[in-house]
């Protein structure tokens, strides 16, 4: 994971070095929940409300086509009602209600479409998933229950993951942007043999805007 993330890295200042650059700042809500296999069987899920923001670089490779990484925060979760054996979080919880704070790092490639100034794009790519720290609440078949910070290791929970996102937004040509964006896990979150399989479901919108982008003046003036 380190390894492909300074891959990237190095490969976006290397970009930036060689052609003209956007930069943009972002932030949106989002719902976020996950995909819940305990066994091949899906388990009952609900929605949290997320939050995320981050920064963004739209690098040109030819025409209408860009390079468009991002680096952000996201703040996501879900909630889970359980029908069968499942560690983590516990071989006798009936549920869990996670939130989970992760930074991600992603290698978008970004079609705009249209010519004009203003015009909506298309962006899609993988992430790199780095799960920081998280607490869950659940209860006990016995009647107790559990409210710990998340447990991380080769037997718990893993902090890495890989997500492929899709957003569907609008650039304004005074820098103005937003988009609708749905991220779906690639890897399971779980590190624990025979444990569940829990992928990442998030849908959001973002808005945001490209720092220092000078508005496209067009000279209609007759010329001599």
């Amino acid at each position: 994971m380190k390894l492909i993330a300074g891959i990237i890295c190095t490969l976006v200042l290397s970009i930036s070095a060689r052609s003209q650059a956007l930069i943009g700042i972002f932030a949106g809500p989002q719902a976020t929940s996950a995909d819940y296999k305990v066994g091949n069987v899906t388990q009952s899920t609900d929605m949290k409300i997320g939050f995320q923001t981050g920064m963004v670089m739209k690098v040109p490779f030819e025409n209408r086509l860009f390079f468009a990484p991002q680096v952000f925060y996201s703040l996501k979760g879900y909630k889970v009602k359980l029908n069968g054996y499942a560690y983590p979080p516990d071989v006798n919880a009936v549920d869990n209600n996670t939130t989970i704070h992760s930074v991600e790092l992603a290698a978008l490639l970004q079609v705009d479409l249209g010519n004009k100034p203003s015009h909506f794009y298309l962006k899609g790519g993988p992430t790199l998933d780095f799960l920081l720290f998280g607490k869950e609440k659940f209860n006990l078949k016995s009647g107790g229950n559990v409210s710990r910070n998340m447990k991380w290791g080769p037997g718990e929970y893993g902090h890495y993951a890989a997500n492929a996102i899709i957003q569907l937004g609008f650039e304004h040509q005074n820098g103005f942007f937003a988009f609708a964006h749905y991220s779906y896990g690639l890897t399971t979150i779980n590190n624990a043999d025979f444990g569940p399989r829990i992928g990442n479901r998030i849908f959001g919108i973002s808005f945001g805007t490209y720092l220092h982008k000078k508005k496209i003046v067009i000279d209609t003036r007759n010329r001599e």
